[in-house]
């Protein structure tokens, strides 16, 4: 290999690698610093022949906006409400000029719904049941509107294990 092209391998391997530490980093962040929001879940289906055992999760608050008549990236701002569920306030273009006690989550869409990029949650193979009777999504949200699923909750907001 000429010392050219070794080098390069090298700063790419570096670059690569410096990548993977921040996102996770920032990843870890989230987990650790993020306020946790409990979002309502619609209708969901718990079964994947082909990759296990996984459910779709589609959110209520997101059931609430037309693809059609929105932006394909903003924010969706919640406020908890009296039970701590984040309910939908209104759609914003950044994160600027939110009301205490209201958290911003970054969304896209696509042609049919709204997606806030937990749109999934894999669970060990026969859990299945334990997990249908999810009513919540719960997610880690920080200041710039990055979320995490963290979990599942019930109709009591009790984390599903």
């Amino acid at each position: 290999m000429k010392p050219l092209t070794r080098a390069l391998v090298i700063v790419n391997l570096v670059i690569l690698l410096g990548y993977t530490l921040w996102y996770v980093r920032a990843k870890e962040t989230i987990l650790a610093e993020g306020e946790l929001l409990l979002l309502q879940l619609a209708p969901v289906d718990p079964r994947s022949l082909i990759q296990g055992d996984y459910m779709v999760l589609r959110y209520a608050a997101t059931n609430e906006y037309r693809t059609d008549t929105i932006p394909k990236t903003g924010y969706l701002i919640v406020r908890p409400d009296a039970d701590g569920v984040a309910q939908p306030v209104r759609l914003q273009a950044s994160v600027d000029e939110l009301d205490p006690n209201e958290y911003a989550i970054n969304y896209t869409r696509d042609d049919w719904r709204m997606n806030i990029g937990a749109e999934s949650f894999f669970f060990e193979e026969g859990k299945g049941e334990t997990f249908s009777s999810a009513k919540y999504g719960g997610l880690r949200v920080d200041k710039k509107g990055n979320s995490l699923l963290v979990g599942l909750y019930d109709g009591d907001r009790r984390a599903l294990r």
